[in-house]
């Protein structure tokens, strides 16, 4: 499922559950732009989804029509089948790159991200003799993962690793990932991502030609 599709899914189900959100509390709730919100009802009421009814001045109803409907339960059918090819696919190549980890000696890992990957990657790490000694995301400071502490990147240095997963599949970011985590000065060998190129999901292990594809 791309972006597009997703968040169009997620406003529908959002309009859904109330009809009279506004643009700016929804914008908040999918966590984009309040443009990039408004440019997403437009696009959904001209493809017929979403009806936009003024019912008084300042005061607007966003129904979503009979097709719209049908396209809600199309884009959640596709959702659910693109979280079950990630779980597998993620937990696959997460258990041969940590299963290699393993036989050569490591054992502490750190999560750099607190998504739904990280959770694949926990159930994964607990199927081997790894342990999670740390959870790192500059988002979620202070909150907790698995009854761990969210820290943030800097506190990288005060942890002791043989290994950071990088918990995400967004290849915009992956550039940014290396660099925030070579500023930390983790070296390279010990960092894994886990990345997404089209329907293929591979684990990127940089300086060395050992990459796994699902």
């Amino acid at each position: 499922m791309n972006t597009t599709a997703y968040r169009e899914l997620k406003v529908l189900e959002e309009l859904s559950s109330n009809s009279t959100m506004t643009q700016r509390h929804l914008a908040r709730k999918l966590e984009v732009a309040l443009g990039l919100t408004n440019l997403m009802i437009r696009r959904l009421a001209k493809k017929g989804y979403v009806k936009v009814v003024n019912v008084q001045r300042n005061r607007i109803h966003y129904l979503i029509t009979p097709k719209g409907l049908s396209e809600k339960t199309r884009l959640t059918y596709e959702y659910l089948e693109y979280s079950l090819h990630l779980y597998r696919a993620v937990r696959q190549i997460l258990k041969e790159t940590l299963g290699r980890l393993a036989i050569s000696g490591g054992r502490r890992v750190v999560f750099f991200g607190t998504g739904e990957i990280a959770e694949i990657a926990y159930l994964t790490l607990k199927e081997l003799p790894l342990q999670l000694v740390g959870v790192v995301d500059d988002d979620a400071v202070g909150d907790t993962f698995l009854e761990l502490p969210v820290l943030s990147t800097s506190d990288l240095s005060r942890l002791t690793f043989d290994c950071v997963v990088v918990s995400s599949v967004n290849n915009g970011l992956n550039g940014l990932f290396w660099k925030r985590l070579e500023e930390c000065g983790v070296p390279k060998s010990k960092i894994v991502i886990i990345e997404q190129r089209g329907p293929n999901i591979r684990a990127v292990l940089p300086d060395v030609d050992r990459t796994s594809a699902k």
